[in-house]
């Protein structure tokens, strides 16, 4: 259940065989994590008190499940990347490019999450990938629960690349660990320059920023300072690359970022959960 929108967060994903290393999930129904709603006089519960603490709930489940799939991250080695933008920024086009570039030197999984349809699972499948195919049906993002239930529907190996396919949505996703390794928004040239400003949250949160469809700036009016500008005054210390995945501009460093992240892998230290940080409860939506 998304926090602001009430959509339901039951992903389908179509059972297979399961090998590789074996991830198993607890299921975290408990509430621990909410806290008690304040008496009003008549001693009831305001609707902004419920409210919060329905907030504190999802949010607080959805975390301690992060942290059990990063948990098995670092325990493996595997490098966890959630991809996340607004629609049409070209994410599954990103994602064919890189599949090509790396050109198999290392193992690789997708999990691809969409309302409706298989067609980003299908493209990854035809190029040999393995992928699992959530959709969320009303549900404006992916979970820490899905993505668990996905990890027992892949073939999984040691130091292997998981790529996560969010769905296309710059509120509610900003909103939920999945316990990744790293999380990285593309921001489309097609946009608009003030997209960091009116969603701040899902940029700030951001360990990469690529700029993509930069192949586009001749034929636009876009101004590429003022929009590094914006980023930088919402997170000053997130990388930012301009890359095309039409003309390859910026793939090289976009793959030697990737390489860098898998050779930090095995000296990683336990992070703080994403909540913590630049994740927590929303205040509106």
């Amino acid at each position: 259940m998304c926090v602001e929108c009430g959509c339901g967060s039951s992903g389908k994903m179509p059972a297979k065989e399961h090998k590789g290393i074996a991830f198993s999930h607890r299921h975290a129904h408990g509430n621990d994590d909410t806290a008690p709603s304040k008496a009003t006089p008549s001693g009831g519960t305001t609707g902004e008190d419920r409210r919060f603490s329905v907030e504190r709930e999802i949010l607080g489940r959805n975390n301690r499940l992060a942290e059990d799939n990063r948990a098995f991250f670092k325990e493996h080695g595997i490098i966890a990347l959630n991809i996340l933008s607004a629609p049409g920024s070209g994410k599954t086009t990103l994602l064919e490019q890189t599949i090509l570039s790396l050109g198999g030197s290392l193992p690789l999984a997708v999990i691809e999450g969409d309302q409706e349809t298989s067609r980003d699972a299908d493209r990854i499948r035809s190029l040999g990938v393995p992928a699992v195919q959530v959709n969320t049906n009303a549900g404006c993002h992916l979970d820490a629960h899905q993505i668990a239930h996905s990890l027992e529907e892949l073939s999984l190996s040691p130091g292997m690349l998981l790529i996560i396919e969010n769905i296309g949505n710059l509120v509610c996703p900003a909103l939920f660990d999945l316990g990744e390794t790293s999380r990285v928004v593309l921001f489309s040239v097609t946009e608009g320059e003030d997209k960091p400003l009116k969603y701040p949250q899902i940029f700030r949160g951001a360990d990469l920023v690529l700029l993509t469809k930069s192949d586009l700036l001749p034929h636009l009016d876009f101004d590429t300072a003022k929009a590094m500008n914006y980023l930088r005054s919402v997170n000053p210390s997130g990388e930012i690359l301009p890359l095309s995945a039409r003309s390859g501009e910026g793939m090289d460093r976009w793959v030697a970022w990737i390489s860098a992240q898998r050779e930090g892998a095995g000296a990683m230290s336990e992070s703080p959960t994403r909540s913590g940080e630049a994740h927590g409860t929303p205040s509106g939506g």
